[in-house]
């Protein structure tokens, strides 16, 4: 087989392998060891300031290093059985990939609030965001659903896609293991020394994969419904809204698109659309997400070709 076969025989397994099969069991998922491995380190974690910084950069690098010399190690070790190989090339990209997660996660946030579930909108949506929903009302739920899905656009999508161009399995695994660190353990309250390096890495890694994903949001909308012009005019205005240097530009992309508001309340709001939040919303904002999935796929296979033909 030759490369350019192997990497799109690759890409395309992963993909249908999260499409139609889902997650791995837990105890077989690798980004479930990853949490067992940070969860194992911080509870070595030092508590005075600057020797919990210095565990934590430890923590930011041990996790990407690691785990990519696993893949490359597992990868090589195989290479005399080419079709274990490929399956165990396939199986771990997919483990960086999440999106029918991603939009079963939102659809359920979806079917609850169209049936007036409000509280069983708030349970779901806790699968999708870290901020407590137990007082949201029904519109701030569907948007940060919605505020979910974009984000996520990038990070269980075309962040890990771009790494894997870059630089095959292992650069895709090095990049979940550092966006998982940085949901593990945060940069606030007590664990903000500890946080601190794993949080700046991630803004590195997800600095392009961020805006690659706001761009396509806005081809996306051409596509799906919405308006490209909306989501390009309010990812120039309001992308830099927010506290992340990264998760605003496809949050008000995707708010531009649906001519919504996006607010956490007391932190930011992206777009000035005036249309409802509400259940429907979210479902527009997932049938975006697998447009822009689908473009992103398209892109990377064409650029796959491209590279291995010169």
């Amino acid at each position: 087989m030759s490369g350019a076969s192997h990497a799109l025989v690759l890409l395309g397994g992963a993909l249908a392998f999260d499409l139609f099969i889902g997650e791995p069991p837990r105890a077989l998922h690798p980004v479930v060891w990853m949490g067992r491995f940070y969860r194992a380190l911080r509870r070595r974690a030092p508590v005075r300031p600057l020797p919990a910084f210095a565990w934590g950069l430890l923590m930011a690098l041990a996790g990407p290093i690691s785990f990519a010399a696993l893949a490359y190690g597992g990868i090589r070790a195989l290479a005399p059985w080419p079709p274990l190989q490929l399956a165990l090339e396939i199986y771990l990209l997919k483990s960086a990939f999440a999106i029918r997660a991603l939009g079963g996660a939102a659809t359920a946030v979806a079917r609850a609030l169209a049936r007036g579930d409000v509280a069983g909108a708030r349970t779901a949506l806790r699968s999708l965001v870290s901020r407590d929903a137990s007082s949201l009302s029904p519109s701030l739920v569907a948007a940060a659903a919605v505020e979910s899905v974009a984000e996520n656009a990038s990070d269980s999508w075309v962040a890990p896609l771009f790494y894997f161009l870059v630089g095959g399995v292992p650069a895709a695994l090095a990049y979940r293991a550092c966006n998982t660190l940085d949901a593990l353990i945060g940069y606030h309250g007590p664990t903000e020394w500890l946080g601190k390096a794993a949080a700046r890495l991630d803004d590195a890694a997800n600095l392009l994969p961020a805006r690659l994903t706001a761009a396509l949001l806005v081809a996306a909308s051409a596509l799906g419904g919405a308006s490209p012009a909306g989501a390009l005019r309010t990812w120039l205005r309001d992308g830099a809204c927010t506290e992340s240097p990264n998760a605003g530009r496809p949050m008000a992309a995707m708010a531009g698109a649906l001519g919504v508001q996006l607010e956490k309340v007391g932190h930011y709001r992206l777009g000035d659309g005036d249309a409802a939040l509400d259940a429907t919303s979210i479902d527009r904002a997932v049938t975006l997400l697998y447009v822009t999935c689908a473009l992103a796929a398209v892109a990377a296979a064409a650029l796959l070709r491209v590279r291995h033909a010169t």
